[in-house]
């Protein structure tokens, strides 16, 4: 099946995972959840630039694991997905999986808020959880919601 076209730039404020997140991968996760054609960015942060964008666009004072700004939806997604590698990198050791499964996980997740898709309420969330484990399932990838 083909998957839609990506314009990625890929960066790595924070190089400490480089090698968990080769390009070709980061491709291969985010063209899996694409459902349109997409420019993304894809950023690698340390702790102090995520905590200061989750501070400054959604008023929340502490790093978080991915931020997605989603700036189109139709007809080109177009988004920055900013990932904070020390969250990530905490996150995957307390649930036991590799960085690469939890960052495949997030870049799913993020790619999939870029479309719009949402886990505000509990139907949204029903729907976009079960979109990731698809996604993540094709990509050989276990469902990361059955290790809570």
């Amino acid at each position: 099946m083909a998957r839609p076209d990506l314009s990625l730039s890929l960066q790595f404020a924070d190089p400490r995972h480089r090698a968990h997140l080769p390009r070709h991968k980061v491709i291969r996760w985010i063209r899996a959840a694409l459902e349109s054609p997409a420019e993304i960015t894809v950023r690698i942060v340390d702790a102090e630039e995520g905590q200061a964008l989750n501070r400054d666009f959604r008023q929340k004072d502490y790093a978080t694991n991915v931020l997605t700004f989603d700036y189109s939806h139709e007809p080109v997604v177009v988004a920055d997905l900013i990932l904070c590698a020390p969250v990530v990198e905490t996150e995957a050791a307390a649930e036991k999986v590799t960085l690469e499964a939890h960052y495949a996980h997030l870049l799913v997740h993020g790619t999939l808020h870029a479309q719009g898709y949402d886990h505000e309420a509990d139907d949204e969330a029903e729907v976009m959880e079960a979109r990731e484990t698809e996604v993540l399932a094709d990509l050989g990838f276990a469902d990361p919601y059955r290790r809570r």
